[in-house]
C-alpha cells in the first residue's frame, strides 16, 4: 500500500532536482564588473635621487616576487631588536584583537557561503488535545487523544540572481582587507618598538656623553678650586665651574627619566608589564642603513594599509550586486517528510508516513522607493570607499617622499654638524690653553664648554633622527610586506 506514495514522492524530489539544478544553471548575478580604481602613480620619488646603494638586509618588492622575505628591522642587524621585535606577534594585545577580528570576517565568509546550501530541520513531539465538545459538526467533539509526530522539514533558496554569491564575494573581500588591516598593525607596532628602541640607544649614548663630561667638570673644579686657594683665581671661576658642573649634572639625570619612559613603552609593545622588563645600556653607534625605494608603483603592492584599501572597494562593489539583487524574486525549494499517528503503538509503521514538496516564488512590487535608496546608499558608498583608497595611496606617497627628504636632509646635517663639533672641540682646547696662560678669565672657557657639549650633543642627536627616519621610511614602503599574503592567507584557512 505504500508503493504508491513512495513512488510519487521519489518523482516527485526527481523533478524538484531537475528543477533546481536548471535553475542553478540559469543563474545570473548582479554583481557588477570590478576593476581596481585608477591612481595618478608617480615615474619615480624625488627624494630619492640621492638615496645610497643598495646593501645587505632588505630587498626591494616586486608585484611578482613571491620568494619569502626576512624582517625589514634586520636591516639595522641589530640581535636585541630581532629578539624584541620577536615577541610582538606573541605577547603584543593589539596584534592579538586585530586576530581576533580577523578571525571574525573569515567566519562572516562560511557563514555567507552557507546560504548556498538547503537548510535541513528535525524535530519531535507528543502530546494530548481535546476538542471542545461545543463544535457542532465533526465527530470528534469532547474527545481527548494524543498526537505523536517526528518528522524532517528542507528547504532551499537557489541563488539565481547572485545575492548569496555578492554576499559572498563581499564577505571574502571584507576578510582580506580585514588580513591587510591586522598586517598593518603589525607593521605599525614593529616600527613604534624600533623607533622605541633607537630613541633609547640614542639616549645611552647621550647619557655616555654627559657622564663622561660630569667627570670632567668635576676634575676641573677640583683644579679651579685648587687655583682659589692659591690665590691664582677669584671665587667667580668656582662658582662658573660649579654652575656648569651642576647644569650638566641635571641634563645627566634628566636622560634617566627619558630613558625609563621608552624601557616601559617597549615593555608595553612586547606584552610585558613594564616593572619586570630591563634593557642594559648599549652605547655602540647604530649605522644608518642604506634603504632602496624601488619604484613608486611597487609601494601599491608592499603597503598593507593599501592592500585593505583596495578590498573594502571591492567590498563596496560586491554590495552594490547586492542591492540590485533585491530587485528580482527569490524561489524557494521545501520538502517534509515523517511519522504521525494519534496510537503510539503503529507510530513507526508506514501507513503513519507523511511527506509534502513544494516551491514558492515571490517578490516584491512596491516598497515606496526603499530598494532604490538601498542601491543608491550602495553607489554611494563605493565612491566613498574610492576616495578613501586613493587618499590612502596619496598619503603613502607622502611618507615616503618625507623620510627620503628627511635623510637626504639630515645626511647633509651630520656632516655639517660634524665639523661644527670638531671646530667646538678645538676652540675648547684652544681657550683652555690661554686659560692657562692667563690670557683669558674661566668664563670664556665655560663658554667654550658649553658649546663644544651643545654640538656633540647635536650630532648624536642627528645621528639619531636619521636612524628614527629609515625606521619610518621602511615602514612608509611597507616594510618588505608583500600583497600575495592576501591570497595565501585565504587559501590557508
Amino acid at each position: 500500500m505504500t508503493n504508491g506514495p513512495t513512488s510519487s514522492m521519489r518523482k516527485s524530489l526527481f523533478v524538484m532536482l531537475i528543477a533546481a539544478a536548471a535553475g542553478s544553471l540559469a543563474a545570473c548575478s548582479t554583481l557588477p564588473a570590478y576593476t581596481k580604481p585608477d591612481v595618478a602613480v608617480p615615474a619615480h620619488y624625488a627624494g630619492a635621487s640621492a638615496t645610497p646603494a643598495p646593501t645587505h638586509g632588505w630587498s626591494v618588492a616586486a608585484p611578482a616576487d613571491t620568494a619569502p622575505r626576512g624582517p625589514w628591522w634586520s636591516a639595522f642587524d641589530d640581535a636585541e631588536l630581532n629578539s624584541l621585535e620577536a615577541r610582538v606577534d606573541v605577547s603584543n594585545q593589539t596584534v592579538k584583537q586585530a586576530v581576533a577580528q580577523l578571525q571574525q570576517a573569515r567566519a562572516m565568509v562560511a557563514y555567507q557561503r552557507a546560504g548556498f546550501f538547503p537548510t535541513v530541520t528535525a524535530g519531535a513531539s507528543a502530546l494530548r488535545y481535546r476538542t471542545s465538545q461545543n463544535v457542532k459538526h465533526t465527530s470528534r467533539a469532547g474527545v481527548t487523544e494524543p498526537d505523536y509526530l517526528v518528522g524532517l522539514n528542507a528547504s532551499w533558496e537557489p541563488d539565481l540572481f547572485g545575492r548569496v554569491r555578492d554576499a559572498t564575494v563581499g564577505a571574502r573581500d571584507e576578510a582580506q582587507a580585514t588580513q591587510g588591516d591586522l598586517d598593518a598593525v603589525r607593521l605599525s607596532i614593529s616600527a613604534d618598538l624600533a623607533a622605541d628602541y633607537f630613541d633609547l640607544r640614542a639616549l645611552d649614548i647621550q647619557k655616555k656623553l654627559l657622564d663622561d663630561t660630569v667627570t670632567a667638570y668635576a676634575a676641573a673644579l677640583k683644579i679651579i678650586e685648587q687655583q682659589f686657594q692659591k690665590g691664582v683665581v677669584d671665587a667667580s671661576a668656582v662658582a662658573q665651574a660649579q654652575t656648569q658642573l651642576e647644569s650638566t649634572r641635571t641634563q645627566d639625570t634628566d636622560i634617566d627619566v627619558q630613558r625609563a619612559q621608552l624601557q616601559h613603552a617597549i615593555a608595553t609593545l612586547i606584552g610585558e608589564p613594564a616593572s619586570t622588563f630591563t634593557i642594559a645600556p648599549d652605547t655602540a653607534a647604530v649605522p644608518v642603513p642604506a634603504i632602496p625605494p624601488g619604484l613608486p608603483s611597487q609601494l601599491l603592492e608592499r603597503r598593507p594599509d593599501i592592500a585593505a584599501a583596495e578590498r573594502r572597494v571591492a567590498e563596496a562593489n560586491a554590495q552594490i550586486g547586492e542591492a540590485r539583487a533585491a530587485y528580482y524574486p527569490n524561489l524557494t525549494l521545501s520538502a517534509s517528510a515523517g511519522l504521525e499517528s494519534t496510537f503510539f503503538a503503529p507510530w513507526l509503521t508506514a501507513p503513519s508516513l507523511f511527506w509534502s514538496l513544494g516551491s514558492q516564488i515571490a517578490g516584491t512590487l512596491i516598497d515606496g522607493g526603499r530598494r532604490d535608496a538601498a542601491l543608491q546608499g550602495a553607489h554611494a558608498q563605493y565612491d566613498g570607499v574610492v576616495a578613501g583608497y586613493r587618499q590612502t595611496v596619496l598619503v603613502a606617497f607622502q611618507q615616503v617622499e618625507d623620510q627620503l627628504s628627511a635623510l637626504n636632509t639630515l645626511a647633509s646635517e651630520a656632516q655639517s654638524q660634524q665639523r661644527a663639533a670638531s671646530a667646538a672641540e678645538r676652540s675648547l682646547q684652544l681657550t683652555t690653553n690661554r686659560f692657562n696662560a692667563g690670557a683669558v678669565s674661566y668664563l670664556d672657557v665655560v663658554t667654550a664648554q658649553t658649546i663644544a657639549l651643545t654640538n656633540e650633543r647635536t650630532v648624536d642627536q642627528i645621528d639619531a633622527r636619521r636612524i628614527d627616519a629609515s625606521v619610518q621610511l621602511l615602514k612608509s614602503l611597507g616594510g618588505g610586506w608583500d600583497r600575495a599574503v592576501l591570497t595565501s592567507a585565504e587559501n590557508a584557512k
